[in-house]
């Protein structure tokens, strides 16, 4: 009989006159297809190939695609590097669609003709962010508590996120403060809580009250925590935290107690700090702040919103400015060596400090970046500038807030990303 090294095309008639030996071989042979047919690792890779090249196809239900063991020299996608595209699919919801859509944000209401800030997706240099889906978002926070902490830019991705999840449920609202700024919305059929807990600085700050009226000057404690948010840290099982725009006025700071700096001032035995500084100390305290909260939930994830920038031109908020442009900017139009990259890169550091801190202790809290910042530089055509209705700033232009839908829904797409991720989804 032939040894098996000498079994070759050519010689298996020998083996077909034997029939016990055929069946086995047929057998063996059809095992065999059957595994590397249906073998989860094989289709899974079928998959992945598949919209990798055809990328406009539509996802699986869910958009999950199960995780990728990745080999050590390959790269992960960084989904907050690219740039925008046209979309003529639009977004996934319209400002008549949404129920929970605020006035203030309700740009095609108050007047907005032009749609074409609309069309546009991003997309990842190396890979595809899939469209929001609520019906994959809803089951990964089901029985979750979810809060926004941050400033009315926090609120406004808080409003967008409402938007979408409501074209598959419209959420309950369970609770308002007196000044609207502590929100809470339900959605029964998920056990899901979803709320924002507004504050200025994160924080302590204290407006300056002269002669019996507000001075518009503060004074920053950049050691000390705003305790008005802390409250409800031990009820949250994610926090996505953001905060800039009110350090972009004239405040002092202190960290003892003392005096050590200054934003905006031009006393001359003060140093002049600057917002960037100031932020970055800010978000160092508050995360001190969760890392260190012993009744936090043990898997917190929190994720850092990255600086959303304004657009105004030809002068600032109260001094004419006006955000009219009706389309993105390219890459090449965007200044990486300005304040607003600055800003953001020490959020960035911030956030990397902390990750080390807590890996190397063991900690089982989670902490990401949600780097919105280069994608935002690029979109000074969708604030809501003279289409909006807020009472309280008549004849002014709103080039800081983002109009609903718009740019900021993509904010929410990259959180829907960061979950798939941390419970083990893999995005292509």
């Amino acid at each position: 009989m032939m040894s098996n090294s000498q079994f070759t095309f050519e010689n298996f008639h020998h083996y077909i006159k034997k029939p016990k030996l055929l069946v086995w071989i047929l057998g063996l042979t059809s095992i065999f297809s059957i595994l590397t047919l249906y073998s989860p690792n094989l289709l899974e890779v079928n998959v992945q190939n598949f919209f990798k090249a055809n990328p406009h196809k539509d996802l699986p239900e869910g958009n999950l695609i199960k995780p990728k063991k990745e080999e050590k020299d390959e790269k992960k996608c960084d989904l907050f590097k690219g740039h925008w595209i046209p979309d003529l699919n639009g977004p996934l919801y319209t400002n008549t669609s949404c129920p929970t859509l605020p006035e203030s944000k309700n740009c095609g209401k108050n007047g907005r003709s032009d749609v074409d800030y609309l069309n546009w997706r991003w997309k990842p240099n190396e890979c595809e962010l899939p469209r929001f889906d609520p019906k994959a978002f809803l089951p990964i926070v089901r029985g979750k508590k979810l809060a926004f902490i941050g400033d009315s830019v926090a609120r406004n991705q808080m409003e967008s996120l409402l938007c979408l999840l409501s074209q598959e449920e419209t959420p309950i609202d369970v609770y308002k403060d007196s000044e609207d700024r502590f929100r809470t919305f339900y959605f029964t059929n998920y056990n899901f809580s979803l709320m924002v807990l507004w504050t200025k600085f994160l924080i302590t700050g204290e407006e300056r009250v002269i002669n019996g009226s507000n001075s518009g000057v503060y004074d920053i404690y950049l050691d000390k925590i705003d305790n008005t948010w802390i409250q409800k840290l031990p009820s949250l099982d994610y926090i996505i935290m953001s905060d800039a725009h009110w350090f972009f006025r004239k405040s002092y700071l202190y960290e003892n107690q003392k005096l050590i700096g200054c934003i905006y001032c031009d006393e001359p035995n003060v140093t002049n700090i600057g917002p960037a500084l100031a932020i970055g100390r800010a978000f160092n305290t508050a995360l001190k702040f969760i890392s260190r909260c012993q009744d936090c939930n043990d898997g917190l994830f929190t994720l850092i919103r990255t600086f959303s920038p304004a657009h105004f031109e030809n002068g600032s908020w109260n001094g004419g400015g006006n955000c009219n442009r009706t389309s993105p900017f390219s890459e090449e139009q965007i200044d990486y060596g300005g304040s607003e990259w600055e800003l953001r890169s020490n959020q960035v550091q911030v956030v990397e400090r902390i990750k080390k801190k807590e890996e190397k202790k063991g900690s089982k809290k989670r902490y990401e970046v949600l780097d919105v910042t280069r994608a935002m530089m690029m979109r000074p055509d969708g604030h809501p500038g003279s289409h909006w209705n807020n009472q309280y700033m008549k004849g002014y232009n709103d080039c800081v807030h983002w109009c609903l839908p718009g740019p900021i829904d993509v904010w929410n797409e990259f959180v829907m990303a960061l979950l798939q991720i941390k419970i083990g989804s893999y995005l292509y």
